[in-house]
């Protein structure tokens, strides 16, 4: 590890209100995250885990608390400088591919940098570099429908990865593949984790996932265990 913070949250809280009934998800999270640090983040159905992951990319504001991402607080960017700080620092992959079905496997993974006013031409390329890295070279130009369940997953990864952001964050990202399909894509994320220095942040049911990940942390009544401390 470089020892070089890139995410930092502290103190998150975060209650929700269903009729007269105060729901705690959140109670007091506090987690640091090192460039090119891979974690893992488990813990039982509807124990915040997607609520967090919410919270650290900028999506959702904690009720009290707060996240840095590369030396900034969400809470000090407004609703344009937080799309940008987004857009530049962190990358998303879901369960689902979430690809826009219009377009083509490069143009979905261009888009980011496009949205970020980089240069058509440039987005283009960028998009094809990454593409063929993650082994869909000759898949440039299908759309979504014409991918099968793995490929749609790669684009995604693609997509999330080629701003070259601080970090990512996946939730289940592997958990709507068959079980071959989702060790490949397991096996690229490290890979490009390890290649580009880029921080994982990931939410797993699966124990084999979160144990190639540097650091596991439980979710478990609104709050993290586990060592807060980055490998080195």
């Amino acid at each position: 590890m470089t020892n070089n913070l890139i995410m930092r949250a502290t103190d998150l809280n975060r209650h929700y209100q269903q009729g007269d009934v105060t729901l705690s998800v959140l109670s007091g999270v506090n987690v640091s995250i090192e460039q090119g640090e891979k974690i893992a983040i488990v813990g039982v159905s509807g124990s915040g885990k997607t609520t967090l992951l919410n919270l650290l990319g900028g999506l959702d504001d904690a009720d009290t608390g707060e996240v840095t991402l590369a030396g900034k607080s969400w809470r000090d960017l407004g609703a344009s400088q937080r799309a940008a700080w987004r857009n530049q620092h962190v990358g998303f992959v879901y369960q689902f591919h979430h690809l826009l079905g219009e377009f083509s496997a490069l143009e979905n993974v261009a888009m980011p940098l496009l949205i970020g006013k980089c240069s058509v031409s440039e987005a283009r390329q960028r998009a094809m570099k990454l593409l063929e890295r993650v082994g869909l070279g000759d898949r440039l130009h299908h759309q979504p429908a014409e991918l099968s369940g793995g490929e749609r997953q790669r684009v995604a990864v693609a997509r999330a990865l080629v701003t070259e952001p601080s970090v990512v964050l996946m939730d289940e990202p592997t958990g709507n593949l068959d079980p071959h399909t989702a060790g490949a894509i397991l096996d690229l994320l490290i890979e490009l984790n390890q290649s580009l220095s880029i921080s994982f942040i990931l939410v797993t049911h699966d124990p084999a996932i979160a144990a190639q990940m540097d650091r596991t942390l439980t979710l478990i009544d609104g709050q993290l265990v586990g060592e807060d401390q980055a490998i080195v």
